[in-house]
């Protein structure tokens, strides 16, 4: 796998992870929904820790700088 984000898409991965298990966490999302958003927060952070998104290959798309 060859990187394909950058440091900004990064940061703002991990930042909306944060927020969402900020809010699940005290109650404000739950149930379905607050699953659900929890799932995409951890794929966010395990996206942000490699690098790499699966979804930006198919498309050409590299956020990083090369």
């Amino acid at each position: 796998m060859k990187k394909n984000m950058g440091s900004a898409d990064k940061i703002i991965r991990i930042i909306i992870a944060i927020i969402v298990a900020i809010l699940y966490y005290t109650g404000i999302i739950s149930g379905t929904f607050g699953i659900i958003l929890s799932i995409l927060a951890a794929v966010f952070v395990l996206t942000s820790v490699v690098s790499f998104c699966p979804l930006y290959a198919p498309f050409g798309i590299k956020t990083c700088k090369k």
